[in-house]
C-alpha cells in the first residue's frame, strides 16, 4: 500500500493535534487519535495520560517537533518524529499509524529513540 500526499497529510494532522492535545491536558482529545487497540488496553482517556506522562514525556511536552518522512514498519505506516524533550535533548519518535475502515488515520503505537 501507498502512502499517498493527502495520507501525509492526514498522518501529520493526526500526530500534532494529538501533541497538543497532550499539551493542553486534553486527556479526551489525545485519546481520540489513538486507535481502536491502543483504547481498548487503556480503557480510559485518563488512564492513558497518565501512562503517557510516565513513559513519554518527550511526545508529552516537547520543546519542539519536527516531521520527517513515512516509512513502512512491520507492514504499518510509520511517522518518524524529531521532538526536542524539555532539556533540550533530541528524540526520534516513531509513531505507528493505522487507517481505519472510514479511512481516517489512527496512531497505533509510539516508540522513542534516543539520539
Amino acid at each position: 500500500m501507498e502512502v499517498t500526499d493527502n495520507d501525509r497529510t492526514a498522518i501529520r494532522f493526526v500526530i500534532s493535534h494529538q501533541i497538543e492535545a497532550f499539551q493542553k491536558d486534553d486527556a479526551v482529545g489525545a485519546f481520540s487519535f489513538a486507535s481502536r487497540e491502543i483504547k481498548a488496553q487503556f480503557g480510559t482517556p485518563e488512564n492513558f495520560m497518565r501512562m503517557v506522562k510516565t513513559a513519554y514525556d518527550p511526545v508529552y511536552r516537547p520543546r519542539s517537533v519536527m516531521f520527517e518522512k513515512i516509512a513502512y514498519i512491520e507492514g504499518f505506516p510509520s511517522a518518524q518524529v524529531l521532538l526536542f524533550d524539555r532539556e533540550g535533548r533530541l528524540i526520534k519518535a516513531i509513531y505507528l499509524m493505522q487507517r481505519q475502515h472510514n479511512g481516517n488515520w489512527k496512531i497505533a503505537g509510539c516508540q522513542l529513540i534516543p539520539i
